[in-house]
C-alpha cells in the first residue's frame, strides 16, 4: 500500500506497518562507537539515522540513502540486523550495520536543517537513545549480540539471515506468531 504525503511518499505492508529502513554507523569491526544524528523534531535529542522507503526501492538502497541525507556519511553495508517492529507507531524498521569509509563535511539535513552528527560509545548512545527513541535501543543490543568479535559462539555466516524483531512499547505480549522477540 501507497499514502502520498506531502514531499514524501510512505510505503505500507500488508498488515499496515509502515515501511522503514536505517543504519548502524560503525567506524569499524569492533563496532565499539555508532553515529547518531539530532532529531529534526527535537534538535536536543539523538536518534539512529533511517527513514521510509519510497516506491519501488529497495530497503538497503533506502538505508544508505537515509544516511547520507541524514549523517553525511558514506560507507559499506554490513550485516542486516533484522526488522524491528514499533506497535506505538506502527511501522516496521529494516537495520543494517554499516561501516563508515567517509565523513562528508557538508550533507543535505546539515545545510537544510542544521542536523548535527556524532560519535557516541555503546554505553553512551544507549543512554541517549533512551531519552527520546527507546525502541532504537534494541538497534543497539542487536549490533552487539550479533557481533562475533563480542560474542564468539557466533560465526559470520550465522547472522546473514533477516530476523524480525517484536518491540512493543506499549504491550509485552503479542499474539502474532510470525514475529520473533527479542531484546
Amino acid at each position: 500500500m501507497v499514502k502520498e504525503k506531502p514531499n514524501s511518499t510512505r510505503i505500507y505492508d500488508s498488515e499496515g506497518y509502515r515501511r522503514r529502513a536505517a543504519c548502524i554507523c560503525v567506524k569499524n569491526d569492533l563496532e565499539d562507537e555508532v553515529l547518531l544524528v539530532t532529531s529534526s523534531r527535537r534538535p536536543d535529542s539523538w536518534i539512529v539515522p533511517g527513514g521510509g522507503v519510497e516506491p519501488e526501492e529497495e530497503p538497503a538502497v533506502t538505508a544508505l540513502r537515509e544516511v547520507r541525507e541524514e549523517a553525511g556519511v558514506l560507507g559499506q553495508l554490513g550485516r542486516c540486523l533484522g526488522i524491528f517492529e514499533s506497535v506505538e507507531h506502527k511501522h516496521r524498521t529494516q537495520v543494517w550495520v554499516m561501516q563508515v569509509t567517509e565523513e562528508l563535511p557538508e550533507w543535505e539535513d546539515s545545510r537544510a536543517i542544521g542536523r548535527k552528527r556524532k560519535w557516541f560509545s555503546i554505553p553512551e548512545a544507549l543512554l541517549q537513545l533512551a531519552q527520546h527513541k527507546p525502541v532504537q535501543r534494541s538497534y543497539i543490543h542487536s549490533l552487539h549480540n550479533t557481533n562475533p568479535r563480542h560474542n564468539p559462539n557466533i560465526s559470520p555466516s550465522n547472522h546473514s539471515h533477516t530476523t524480525v524483531t517484536s518491540i512493543q512499547l506499549m504491550n509485552n505480549s503479542s499474539n502474532n506468531p510470525h514475529l520473533n522477540k527479542h531484546s
